[in-house]
């Protein structure tokens, strides 16, 4: 049967979830065609506010990337701005000359920003925020400093002003009504709101009613006036007062248009093969700019398309706030009425607010503040119209403290209902989730973000998605997979490692101040992994704190049992000379070293030696010109080569030489843990590569790379990252992936780990498809080695390395611990 054609224009939220339902139902039902105004694949535009806050980047947030798309048979096209439908024919056809021909079209054009026709909305630096695009005007706005001014203090422009205070940027909050965020909030919650801004140090004015724009006289923004007079100087003027539904190309192909494109309950439009879905919807009388409903649209269409039946009635929507420390949320309404009364609880000292208003026993609104854990829970009610009469004395406190006495929280979600919302940002269910945990076996909160995308955005809803997984699990619920770093903190290595880098935490004592680490010096644990993450984000800025590493690092060999010292020099690429050898032979002699081994790595190792006859060792090995083969560093250790084709009969191409090359260019480099690698000169892989971290087997083409290899207490080859042609090739791409590991990946978390967790496709399409990224990483890696690449034993040897040896009885038993 031949496959019917669909054409979407918009490459949203909204259409990425409904093509996902519709691969569920049937992946083979349509040739699809997207046309996409912006230059890049679908994101999620709910976590702009951690992009503009530097929490997070646009790979993060990344929700489709190009080889779904490939995958799943979809033709997309960027940059690709609808301006001509044709009905009658059913074709689309974008600004770049692209035409599709449709059987069914979905039009999921989404909103457009609300500009206020005020003098000066045309300036250099007015701004607007909606897209990725406009965060990226803003992050450089940022970069120059000065003073931004945020007009709205609803949802986006509190994200917004949030996001450019983290940026380092002076920030005002204009709004015209006397609260913030007044749709989704009572005055008290709104208050509170406003202090906690306050806090922050974000001036926020409200009955704040703009006037003008002033010009500085070239063009661009000087600042704003009010309508009492008052100028407020500002160099960008951000605008987030509200959205309208992007109509424009409906009403030019005569489809009935309201505020939004007019859709039945069936979501179709006033033409029975064209659907509207999203922001540019009007359904029933209401516009939805909150991404539950565009959700609930996209299913209905999906099983439409598909020749069902289903029906969308309208929703009830939920908001929170997502701004980093600021627990918030609201559903319903919540205005007074002579029918309504309500319930409040308020705890001054904690930060917490809690209201919820009833009309006749059923909760028609509810808001929280400072403690929203339960606002599914009361979510669910409002939407069932659920008689809460018998709950009524205990009601504020929560579900766990319904039947007289508290429950174990896990006992509380356990009793939601199945369709139960645990995650708004991306419309899951506890159903879906429950299913996916016993269906697919996952165990970590990372895989059940994998696969259901909950607690993958804004994160508010991750102790609910732990819970389920202990209700679901039992005992088979390992805990360790999701807890903090370690017992001074609340938080967890990406966390850590997110917060360090958007608040520009750049010691150890700011970190623990700044996330309030709950002991005052923090533990052997947490140091050593903020020592590394500090090193890794800062190498021009941060002094490397070798008191906060292990015990090898801190004295540059590795510890023995019984209290002697491993010394290997570095053999680049397991390459020696008979000059090299005599030396280490002299070497062993002079200092009586009682044992002498080749290493799996293809280096010589010296084991026995006394700790003080360290200094001298290296002396007289630094003079011979080795350095530190930092066999004890969570660094780069070895690349193992083969001959290859300089002597080898089948080698293919010049492995030894590579391997001398990528080595002599990483050497030094900090890493999260041990990073071995190995090139092979042909297929028959004598150096082993496909067990390694990053791996190289040469071949005819060229060079076929390979990562997330192990061979210790796990068993496991590599995956092949791609093939490149030539040398300078694989050198980026190594080193391009080994930065993407570098930033990434949690402390002593092994690449395989690392690649297990982020998603080994995820890595082929940042390193092997994205030229622009990978040549970031590149760069960055280069950077740091400016700062890196010195030899730990020449330092020391010379004085320069200031640390001193620590006892050799506390050294030992820190070794036995």
């Amino acid at each position: 049967m031949k496959k019917q054609k669909l054409v979407i224009v918009g490459n949203g939220m909204a259409p990425g979830r409904m093509l996902e339902y519709l691969f569920e139902k049937d992946r083979h039902a349509y040739d699809i065609t997207i046309f996409n105004a912006e230059p890049r694949v679908n994101y999620n535009r709910l976590m702009l506010s951690p992009v503009l806050s530097g929490e997070r980047t646009y790979e993060d947030i990344i929700t489709h990337g190009d080889d779904w798309y490939a995958e799943h048979g979809v033709t997309l096209h960027k940059s690709a701005k609808v301006s001509e439908i044709d009905r009658a024919a059913k074709t689309v056809t974008s600004e770049t000359g692209v035409t599709a021909s449709y059987d069914r079209l979905v039009i999921a054009t989404g909103s457009n920003p609300f500009i206020i026709p005020l003098p000066g909305k045309d300036l250099d630096g007015v701004l607007t925020y909606r897209d990725l695009d406009d965060v990226g005007k803003m992050l450089d706005a940022a970069k120059r400093g000065g003073r931004a001014i945020v007009i709205g203090g609803g949802l986006l422009g509190l994200e917004a002003a949030a996001g450019l205070k983290m940026q380092g940027m002076e920030v005002t909050v204009l709004h015209l009504m006397p609260t913030l965020m007044e749709r989704q909030l009572d005055p008290a919650a709104g208050y509170l709101l406003q202090e906690e801004f306050e806090r922050r140090g974000i001036e926020v004015r409200t009955k704040a009613n703009s006037h003008e724009i002033v010009d500085d006289g070239t063009g661009k923004v000087k600042g704003i006036r009010l309508d009492d007079g008052t100028q407020i100087e500002a160099s960008v003027v951000v605008m987030a007062v509200g959205i309208r539904p992007s109509t424009e190309l409906a009403k030019a192909i005569s489809l009935d248009v309201g505020r939004g494109i007019l859709v039945g309950d069936d979501m179709r439009t006033s033409d029975a093969d064209i659907f509207a879905l999203g922001e540019c919807v009007e359904h029933r009388g209401i516009c939805y700019g909150l991404v539950a409903p565009l959700y609930e649209m996209a299913e209905v269409i999906a099983d439409n398309l598909l020749n069902g039946t289903s029906e969308y009635t309208g929703s009830v929507t939920a908001t929170k706030l997502k701004v980093t420390g600021v627990d918030l949320y609201s559903a319903g309404d919540f205005s007074e009425g002579e029918d309504r009364e309500e319930i409040v609880l308020r705890d001054a000292a904690a930060g917490v607010y809690k209201r919820l208003v009833l009309k006749d026993n059923r909760i028609v609104g509810a808001v929280l503040y400072g403690e929203t854990s339960d606002g599914p829970w009361f979510f669910d009610l409002l939407k069932k119209r659920s008689d809460v009469a018998e709950m009524r004395d205990t009601l504020i406190f929560g579900q766990a403290y319904q039947g007289g006495t508290p429950l174990d929280p896990t006992a509380a979600v356990a009793a939601l209902p199945d369709d139960a919302e645990i995650c708004g940002c991306n419309g899951v269910c506890k159903g879906k989730i429950v299913n996916a945990i016993s269906e697919k076996g996952l165990t970590s909160l990372d895989d059940v973000r994998a696969h259901t995308k909950a607690s993958a955005s804004c994160g508010s809803c991750t102790g609910l998605v732990e819970q389920l997984m202990q209700v679901t699990l039992g005992d088979a619920y390992n805990p360790a997979a999701v807890t903090p770093m370690c017992g001074c903190t609340h938080l967890g290595h990406s966390d850590v490692r997110r917060l360090i880098k958007s608040r520009e935490l750049k010691t150890i004592p700011s970190v623990m101040q700044e996330l309030e680490w709950t002991s005052s010096g923090g533990c052997a644990k947490c140091r050593p992994a903020l020592n590394y993450y500090l090193v890794s984000d800062w190498p021009d800025e941060y002094a490397d704190d070798y008191q906060s590493r292990y015990i090898n690092e801190r004295v540059h060999a590795n510890i023995q049992k019984d209290g002697t010292y491993s010394v290997v020099p570095r053999m680049w690429g397991g390459m020696t000379s008979s000059t090299e050898l005599r030396a280490i032979a002299d070497v062993v002699d002079k200092f009586n070293i009682p044992a002498v081994k080749c290493t799996g790595g293809q280096r010589i190792d010296m084991l026995g030696i006394s700790k003080e006859d360290l200094p001298a060792v290296w002396a007289d090995l630094g003079k011979a010109g080795f350095v530190s083969g930092q066999a004890y560093a969570k660094g780069l250790r070895t690349v193992k080569t083969c001959v290859g084709s300089d002597w080898c009969r089948f080698g293919t191409q010049d492995s030894t030489g590579l391997g001398i090359r990528i080595e002599k260019f990483m050497w030094g480099s900090w890493t999260p843990a041990k990073l071995k690698l190995a090139v092979s000169g042909c297929p028959r892989n004598c150096a082993e590569a496909t067990c390694k971290d990053i791996g190289v087997i040469c071949v005819d083409s060229g060079y076929e790379i390979h990562f997330a290899g192990a061979a210790g207490l796990d068993i496991k080859g590599t995956e092949v990252l791609g093939l490149v042609k030539t040398e300078d090739e694989a050198l980026e791409h190594i080193v391009a992936l080994t930065q993407m590991y570098r930033e990434q990946g949690h402390y002593l978390e092994r690449i395989y780990k690392w690649a297990r967790r982020v998603g080994s496709d995820e890595i082929r399409t940042r390193i092997m498809e994205d030229a622009d990224q990978r040549k970031l990483y590149f760069d960055r890696f280069v950077f740091s080695q400016k700062f890196a690449q010195v030899d730990p034993w020449s330092e020391r040897v010379s004085g320069k390395d200031k640390h001193e040896f620590r006892p050799m009885a506390v050294l030992q038993a820190e070794a036995a611990e």
